[in-house]
C-alpha cells in the first residue's frame, strides 16, 4: 500500500452464499467504510457486482475475508472464496488478497447488539459491517508493516 494521497483504493469483500458484504478504504487509506451488501445466491453474479462496484470505485485492490477455520485449517469455504477470487480475476486484471477472517462475523454481530440493534434489524448491515472489519484489519497489518 502507497502512502500518502496516492493511498490504494480497496475493496473489502465478506463472501456469503446469500449475503456479500462490501466495505471500501477511506480517502486516506486509514479507515474501512462498509458500503452494503450484494444479494445474490449465485457466485458468478456476486463476482460480477464486486468487479462493477470496483470500477465504480477506483479500486485498485480487492481484499477478500479467508474463513479459515478456528484451527488453522482450510475448509469447504475457504475453497468457494478462491473459486470467487478466480472468477474476479477473469472480469478484471484488479489484483486480489485474502485476510483471515476469523471472527469477523461474530465480531460485527457483537458491535450491533452492543450498539443497540436489534436482531431482526442487523441482518441488514452484519455483512457489510464484516466486511469492514475485514477491510480494516488488512490495512491495519499493512501499515504496520511498513
Amino acid at each position: 500500500m502507497k502512502a500518502g494521497k496516492d493511498m490504494t483504493k480497496l475493496l473489502g469483500v465478506d463472501y456469503g452464499e446469500a449475503r456479500t458484504g462490501l466495505a471500501r478504504s477511506d480517502a486516506l487509506g486509514l479507515y474501512a467504510v462498509g458500503i452494503g451488501h450484494i444479494k445474490s445466491y449465485r457466485m458468478d453474479r456476486t463476482a460480477a457486482e464486486i468487479v462493477r462496484t470496483a470500477k465504480e470505485n477506483g479500486i485498485e485492490r480487492i481484499v477478500i475475508g479467508k474463513p479459515v477455520n478456528m484451527n488453522g485449517t482450510c475448509g469447504e469455504k475457504v475453497e468457494k472464496v478462491t473459486e470467487l477470487a478466480r472468477l474476479i480475476g477473469e472480469l478484471s486484471d484488479i489484483p486480489v488478497d485474502f485476510y483471515d477472517e476469523r471472527m469477523t462475523t461474530m465480531s460485527a454481530h457483537k458491535i450491533l447488539s452492543e450498539s443497540g440493534i436489534r436482531a431482526k434489524n442487523r441482518r441488514e448491515v452484519v455483512d457489510s459491517l464484516a466486511a469492514e472489519l475485514i477491510l480494516q484489519g488488512y490495512m491495519d497489518k499493512i501499515r504496520n508493516q511498513t
